[in-house]
Formats: structure tokens, C-alpha cells, sequence
């Protein structure tokens, strides 16, 4: 259960910074740093949902 809190949290997280990027912080110079660390946000998801669904979590 908890796994899947982690989860969740990172997908906010990512989606968040993700949402400042497109909205706010657009025309930021590190623009395409922040909608980097979006991504590997979203890559560390995906790896702890196949992990978990694999069951090596």
C-alpha cells in the first residue's frame, strides 16, 4: 500500500512541476531542465508500477 502512496506522490509531483512549465513558468530559462525532471519522474513511476505489478516490489 504504501508503494502505491510513493506512486501517487511522485505522479503529482511530476505533474505539478510539469503544469508550472506549460503555465507560469514558460518563459524560465530553465524551461527544459524542469520538463526534464518531469520525465525521470514520471520514468521512476512507471519503473516502481512495473516492479510492483512483476513482483520484485
Amino acid at each position: 500500500m504504501l508503494l502505491w502512496l510513493l506512486v501517487a506522490f511522485i505522479l503529482l509531483s511530476a505533474s505539478a512541476v510539469l503544469y508550472l512549465t506549460y503555465g507560469p513558468l514558460r518563459t524560465a530559462s530553465n524551461v527544459r531542465l524542469l520538463r526534464g525532471i518531469a520525465a525521470v519522474q514520471y520514468a521512476a513511476a512507471l519503473v516502481l508500477i512495473a516492479a510492483r505489478l512483476t513482483g520484485r516490489a
